[in-house]
C-alpha cells in the first residue's frame, strides 16, 4: 500500500507535506521543537513499571538490613564483602551494589532502554509519532537521553539508599577492607564511593546500548529487555572458562567488578580505565547500529 500522508527523512526534513514551506514543512514547523524531553519523561514517569522498578530498588538494601538483623552474625574473622556487610554503612553499601550489579541493576537498565521505542511500536503509536511529523534521529534521541537518565537514576538510588540504610542500621565506622581487613576512614571513602557509583554507570552502558538496539529492531519490549540480560548472563558464563585467558579481558562483563580497586587502601584505576573503554566502546558501535536500523525501519508494515 502506498503512502500519502507526510514523510521524514534520517536529517530531520520533513517533506511531503501539501501547501508547506519551501523546505517541505509546514508554516511554523521546526523539527527542534517537536517531542521535547519534558514530554517524553513525563511518559516514561507515568508507565507503572516505573514505580515499580524504583520501588524494587528502593526497598532492596531495607529487605537486606532485615536479612542481617535476623540472620546468623557473619562470620568471625571473615574478610569477604559479605562478612563485613556488617561493620559500618558504607561496607553494607558495597555489598548491596556488588550483589545487585550483574542482574538487578542489569534489569533496570534494560528495561528502560529496552521498552522505550518497542512499546510505541507495540501499541501502534510509534507511526502516528513520526506523522507529527517529529524526524527520525530527534525521535530515538529524545528516547535514549530520558531512557539513559532514568538508567543511571536507578543505578544511582541502589547504593545511595544503601549507604543510607546502613549507616541508620550499622553505623557511620570507618570501612574495612574485604581480603586484607585494612581499615580506611570513613570520611576518606566517601569520594571514593561516588567514584564506584560512577564506574557503576560506565559498567552498565553496554546493556543500555544492546536493550536499545534491540527496542528499535522488535516490537517486542519483553524481546528487548530478555536480550540484554541474556548477554550478560553468557557474558558471565564466558568469563568463567579459564581456557580463553585473555580473550575474556574484551567480555563485556568481565570488568563489572573494578570498582572495588577504589575502595583499596591504595587505589588502583588499571582495571577501571579497561573496563571504561571496552564498554564505552561497545556502547558508541551499538548505538551507532540502532540509529541506522531506526532510519531504515518500516514503521507502517
Amino acid at each position: 500500500m502506498t503512502s500519502t500522508g507526510p514523510k521524514d527523512d534520517p536529517k530531520g526534513r520533513a517533506t511531503g507535506t501539501p501547501g508547506g514551506t519551501a523546505h517541505g514543512g509546514a508554516p511554523g514547523y521546526a523539527a527542534g521543537r517537536t517531542l521535547p524531553l519534558r514530554v517524553e519523561i513525563v511518559r516514561q514517569l507515568r508507565r507503572r513499571r516505573t514505580a515499580v522498578m524504583f520501588g524494587l530498588l528502593l526497598l532492596l538494601p531495607w529487605i537486606l538490613v532485615v536479612a542481617f538483623e535476623l540472620g546468623p552474625a557473619g562470620r568471625q574473622g571473615g574478610l569477604r564483602l559479605s562478612d563485613l556487610a556488617t561493620q559500618s554503612g558504607l561496607n553494607f553499601a558495597a555489598f548491596s551494589l556488588s550483589v545487585s550489579a550483574n542482574f538487578l541493576l542489569v534489569v533496570a537498565v534494560a528495561l528502560f532502554c529496552g521498552d522505550t521505542v518497542a512499546s510505541e511500536a507495540s501499541w501502534s503509536s510509534l507511526r502516528y509519532l513520526l506523522a507529527a511529523p517529529v524526524p527520525r534521529d530527534r525521535l530515538l534521541r529524545q528516547k535514549l537521553i530520558v531512557a539513559l537518565g532514568f538508567s543511571a537514576a536507578a543505578v544511582i538510588c541502589l547504593p545511595v539508599m544503601a549507604l543510607i540504610a546502613g549507616t541508620l542500621a550499622f553505623g557511620w565506622n570507618d570501612i574495612i577492607v574485604p581480603g586484607t581487613g585494612e581499615t580506611i576512614p570513613a570520611l576518606d571513602v566517601l569520594p571514593r564511593f561516588g567514584i564506584v557509583i560512577g564506574y557503576a554507570l560506565v559498567s552498565q552502558l553496554v546493556v543500555a546500548a544492546l536493550a536499545f538496539l534491540l527496542s528499535v529492531s522488535t516490537d517486542s519490549p519483553l524481546g528487548a529487555v530478555g536480550g540484554a540480560v541474556g548477554l550478560v548472563i553468557v557474558s558471565n558464563i564466558l568469563q568463567a572458562v579459564d581456557t580463553l585467558g585473555s580473550v575474556r579481558e574484551f567480555l563485556p562483563t568481565y570488568w563489572n567488578t573494578a570498582w572495588m580497586d577504589a575502595l583499596a587502601l591504595d587505589m588502583d584505576f588499571s582495571g577501571m580505565i579497561k573496563g571504561t573503554s571496552v564498554s564505552v566502546t561497545y556502547a558508541a558501535i551499538l548505538i551507532a547500529f540502532a540509529f541506522r536500523r531506526f532510519r531504515r525501519k518500516d514503521v507502517v508494515s
